[in-house]
């Protein structure tokens, strides 16, 4: 199976703002004083249109598709947390933990896929989980390393444990399971995403160790990296306030890989992390800044892999 795809699937904003839904448990998420609703939704639609056009000028197929005013869905350019697509023609539909972005799963996203030639056989649906207050969000919450077999996840407020394995059983994955945490304040918080603190390439892992705070964990995190001979590049907390653990590899034109993350990202990294970096794939950086400050997310939580078959 291949770790990494040239098909993106990714949601325009048309009403992007601070969702106080999520705020309660993503201590990334800042309120922009002084700008109105308007301001904040048309820069957030300029980082993602100008985003978009970098990840297609080299190459990236990347399916856009807009966001609609008839819902009430300020996070709906991270769709990567309510839908996830696989080689099989699997869909998996995610449980939310905020109520407004359960409104972002929309079945003709799923019509627009196959009129571009994709391939849907099965859909899974884990989203009666909410009726009972057990969340999973996508691939925010788990990450997946297709290749080896295997799925990691930080438990938190939107990603349950028995969910999880549930989720391993269906796509035969073995979970990978531990705690993540950042500081809020004074305290040790459970940090909101999985994908916030580790990115996993094809040949490489970029972690926040640091956020595991449980040694025992920390070293089976590692060690599993390490027997798939993935190039652990760590980095810190502080890094991963600047969405540096936020990143995704994807494929271009002719196959090139490309690693993809915001302009602060980018700059939060050392010189040493970036030849790291630069010795598996190319970096591309945008700049997200708006998106980052109102959403609490990054250049990841906007693109939804597509790893279906086509006709």
């Amino acid at each position: 199976m291949k770790q990494t795809t040239n098909s993106i699937l990714m949601i325009r904003p048309v009403a992007f703002r601070m969702n106080e839904q999520t705020a309660v448990n993503n201590y990334y998420q800042k309120v922009l004083d002084g700008l109105l609703p308007t301001t904040v939704n048309a820069k957030a639609q300029q980082e993602f249109d100008a985003f978009v056009e970098k990840l297609k000028a080299v190459g990236v197929d990347v399916t856009v598709v807009d966001d609609t005013l008839e819902t009430d869905t300020p996070d709906s350019i991270f769709p990567n947390n309510w839908i996830s697509f696989h080689e099989n023609g699997d869909v998996a539909l995610y449980p939310m933990f905020a109520e407004n972005r359960r409104f972002e799963r929309r079945e003709d996203i799923l019509d627009i896929l196959e009129e571009k030639g994709f391939v849907i056989t099965n859909i899974m649906d884990y989203t009666s989980a909410e009726e009972d207050s057990f969340f999973l969000e996508g691939t925010g919450s788990l990450l997946l390393d297709r290749a080896n077999g295997k799925a990691y996840c930080a438990l938190s407020p939107r990603a349950d444990e028995e969910l999880f394995i549930e989720f391993c059983e269906d796509f035969d994955k073995a979970p990978i399971i531990f705690e993540a945490f950042q500081t809020v304040g004074k305290q040790r918080e459970l940090i909101y995403h999985t994908n916030v603190m580790m990115c996993l390439g094809e040949t490489f892992a970029v972690i926040c160790a640091d956020c595991i705070d449980d040694k025992k964990e920390r070293k089976m995190v590692l060690d599993s990296l390490k027997v798939d001979k993935k190039e652990i590049i760590l980095i810190t907390e502080e890094q991963v306030n600047s969405f540096a653990g936020n990143m995704l590899e994807v494929r271009g034109a002719a196959d090139k890989k490309y690693v993809v993350m915001s302009t602060s990202a980018h700059q939060s990294l050392t010189p040493k992390q970036i030849s790291q970096l630069e010795n598996h794939a190319e970096i591309l950086s945008s700049s997200l800044d708006t998106i980052e400050a109102c959403g609490g997310g990054s250049a990841r939580c906007m693109m939804a892999e597509i790893f279906l078959p086509k006709k």
